[in-house]
């Protein structure tokens, strides 16, 4: 009988071992998936198709006008990171922005943002996250890693323009939780205020939205391995990478943009977001956008809504913008 009961047991431990082990394969899959870096650009979705026209002529614009290229090194890598300035069109003006990329892109996806502060005579610097475009990384850190990188970028623009200059952080997507991110690190003085555009509330939150939206599994177990991994390869769980915990130590105004239709990063985060925060602050929930479509339903209502902000706090004894709608 005991005999009988040791291969029982030895059959089960066995068998719990072999799951174990499956769904630590499969988390290291989506894993991948997920935070491995990707050496392009994929293509948008399906509802942003009809903006493509757009598109390629805000990125012809970012390719013809000028710019410089800047870098450093980060600890661990042989390659620097990388993000490209464009002065502004007055070379004596003291605003500027950074422009921080979504989730897979690169500073030149953002083509379209950085024209439009262009225009409003801002000078635009477009970093490349970690894992993206011609940045170093073998992962994406979503935002977490990167907000670090960003304090650096901070010091070196301000060294551009000088102590006098006036900094807005500006994301969209993944760049959205960013800026939100470094929101609650020590900024210089220069940063004035920070608008967010569709950002999520935590990345465990968000990936676990994902995996029960997209691929239709569980949290568990898939995600306790997914964090654990991460852990490994980058040195920190998932659980700490939050933006509502950023947002509470923020002293900064700052503007949420959100699509109403969002199905990538859903609406409710923006409203977590935006309630986490302790600062000014406002909300613009987007009739009929889809995730990061907000700018492209109605680009000049957009840069309305976006100087409408800047007007109270970033310059406020500019010219009053027209009213939004």
């Amino acid at each position: 009988m005991a005999k009988k009961n040791f291969k029982n047991t030895s059959r089960l431990l066995l068998a719990s071992a072999g799951i174990v082990s499956l769904f630590f394969l499969a988390s290291e899959y989506l894993f991948r998936l997920a935070f491995k870096r990707v050496d392009y650009v994929p293509e948008t979705s399906a509802d942003k198709q009809k903006y493509a026209d757009d598109y390629w002529r805000y990125v012809d614009w970012f390719k013809k006008v000028d710019k410089e290229h800047w870098t450093f090194t980060i600890s661990g890598e042989k390659e620097d990171m990388s993000a490209y300035f464009i002065p502004a069109k007055d070379g004596s003006s003291d605003k500027s922005v950074i422009i921080s990329h979504g989730y897979k892109g690169n500073g030149e996806t953002m083509s379209n943002y950085a024209q439009m502060f262009y225009d409003m005579g801002f000078s635009v610097l477009l970093p490349d996250d970690r894992g993206h475009g011609e940045s170093a990384g073998k992962y994406i850190s979503f935002g977490w890693l990167d907000r670090l990188d960003y304090l650096r970028w901070l010091q070196k623009l301000i060294v551009r323009l000088g102590d006098k200059t006036k900094i807005v952080l500006f994301g969209v997507s993944m760049g959205a939780s960013t800026v939100e991110m470094l929101s609650g690190e020590d900024l210089p003085p220069q940063v004035r205020c920070i608008i967010a555009d569709c950002g999520y509330s935590s990345i465990d939150e968000e990936l676990v939205f994902l995996l029960k939206h997209q691929y239709h599994l569980p949290k568990y177990p898939f995600y306790p391995f997914v964090s654990t991994i991460n852990h490994h390869r980058l040195g920190y769980y998932l659980g700490d990478v939050s933006s509502v915990t950023q947002l509470k130590k923020n002293k900064l105004p700052i503007f949420f943009i959100h699509g109403e239709k969002d199905r990538f990063v859903p609406s409710y985060m923006a409203l977590e977001n935006y309630q986490a925060a302790q600062s000014a602050k406002d909300l613009w929930i987007v009739e009929n956008a889809s995730h990061a479509e907000s700018f492209w339903v109605d680009p000049e209502n957009y840069k309305r809504h976006v100087e409408h902000f800047l007007h109270h706090y970033y310059e406020p004894n500019a010219q009053v913008p027209k009213t939004v709608q």
